[in-house]
């Protein structure tokens, strides 16, 4: 999807908008409570009633989250982008509206059934009850809704430990789905959360025994942290996706591609493009589409230098760079970046630090490789193992498929921007949380449900 065409949605999405501020109610704050123990015990409660609820029911409930989110983007996507200083508004109201749009509810609630000689045997989806999950400040409350839907459907409950620099936006997006289900017929305190959530609060809910399931979405050290606790775990970890392209891609294509997934809310999504490895006889005829056609700002040996002691501050990645766009990152190191630049690329070798390390912002580093055996082993290393995601851009099937298998991450894109994998502009369900290193990849409602077999043996089978 061209970058044309989004801001032509964006205008359309922001002319239909009703964005309220935050639904205050004679309860104070649904669903936001001082102390972790309260959050949980809250959802318990809940979750006791939401149990009960018929199929019909949850998605009444769920119908009504994805109003309410349409109705309140724009609000959202502001609040989020004002409190973290990061991303973009109106690829922001993008998400929401994507959220609201594809992330599967009810109907991905199956049951399997199983007929013979001996009997009748079904398997079914039920709930874990309450769930944990922490999420991230880069997708706040894309992150928070995706997940509830999910998680709802299922007949969960949950308890958020939400970033403390997005815990504004987060707890606006949990008491929506509050509103939400309270208008719906469903509970209160559906979903919950702490006011100020911390490291304290997510020690609490990682060890409370009423929490069987913990869902992370957050970075290396969070994950770990998850999978440590003893319950069981489904980990949104670390990516660094490449995107590799050889001698038969559409290079103008590939350029429109890729450009448009790496700068898409200032590169914040963990799926998309962090570099670009491509086959040498390629490289200078994208470059030139990326510069004369994209809007990319192609930076000299000393503005890279500056980038690197700007992003890299004593080799850690210095946050109030992440999400900021290519004109801010420009300006913050005096460089004169022209009107409508989108993205700032430089060639370097696969170790330099601004390719080597998930930036989370639009700058993107071109690796040259030899051939495609050269570029496949550079990829594989810049994905650092993480099995995230990866892109590739050809129209040798024999290099796509060698690709796709050598590399095994959780989604992996061809011929198209990273954002196609989650359903915008290709085919497919939305997710904010994209279990790569625990091996559920892309999360939805089944995900967040245990399987229980029921077996009637000799009976109930008509033949």
């Amino acid at each position: 999807m061209d970058e044309e065409l989004i801001r032509g949605i964006v205008a359309n999405v922001l002319k239909n908008l009703q964005a309220p501020g935050p639904q205050q109610n004679t309860n104070g704050s649904p669903g936001i409570f001082s102390d972790m123990n309260d959050a949980i015990e809250s959802a318990k409660k809940a979750q006791a009633i939401v149990k009960r609820l018929s199929m019909d029911q949850r998605e009444k409930i769920i119908s009504n989250i994805r109003k309410l989110t349409i109705e309140n983007a724009g609000t959202l996507a502001q609040m989020a982008v004002e409190e973290t200083g990061m991303g973009n508004i109106g690829h922001k109201i993008l998400k929401h509206k994507l959220v609201a749009e594809k992330t599967p509810g009810t109907e991905d609630i199956t049951t399997i059934a199983w007929s013979g000689d001996r009997g009748l045997t079904l398997t079914e989806m039920g709930p874990f009850g309450v769930i944990g999950s922490i999420t991230p400040c880069t997708n706040p409350s894309e992150t928070v809704i995706c997940n509830s839907i999910g998680m709802i459907a299922g007949g969960n409950t949950v308890v958020f430990n939400t970033h403390p620099a997005a815990a504004e936006t987060s707890a606006f997006a949990i008491r929506m789905i509050n509103k939400a289900s309270r208008e719906a017929g469903g509970p209160d305190n559906i979903v919950c959360s702490v006011k100020n959530p911390s490291l304290e609060s997510s020690n609490i809910m990682l060890n409370h025994p009423d929490i069987p399931l913990i869902s992370a979405t957050g970075g290396p050290g969070v994950v770990t942290a998850v999978l440590s606790s003893g319950k069981r775990g489904i980990g949104a970890g670390a990516g660094n996706p490449p995107a590799l392209v050889d001698k038969t891609a559409d290079l103008r294509k590939a350029a429109g591609d890729i450009v448009n997934g790496c700068t898409f809310d200032n590169n914040l999504p963990c799926i998309a493009e962090k570099e670009v490895v491509v086959v040498s006889s390629a490289i200078d005829e994208l470059i030139h589409y990326m510069v004369t056609e994209q809007g990319c700002y192609l930076a000299s040996n000393e503005e890279i230098k500056a980038l690197s002691s700007l992003v890299m501050k004593n080799g850690t990645l210095n946050r109030a760079c992440v999400g900021r766009s290519a004109i801010a990152l420009l300006d913050m190191i005096g460089a004169s970046a022209p009107e409508g630049a989108r993205c700032i690329i430089f060639e370097g070798e696969k170790g330099h630090p601004l390719i080597s390390e998930e930036l989370m912002m639009p700058i993107l580093g071109l690796v040259r490789a030899e051939d495609f055996e050269d570029a496949l082993e550079k990829a594989i290393w810049l994905e650092h193992g993480n099995r995230h995601s990866a892109h590739i851009h050809s129209k040798n099937i024999d290099n796509i498929t060698r690709y796709a298998k050598e590399i095994d991450t959780a989604i992996l894109v061809k011929n198209a921007p990273s954002y196609a994998a989650i359903g915008f502009g290709g085919e497919g369900f939305c997710t904010f949380t994209i279990a790569s290193r625990t091996g559920e990849g892309l999360t939805k409602a089944s995900t967040f449900t245990k399987r229980r077999q029921c077996v009637m043996a000799d009976s109930f089978c008509i033949r």
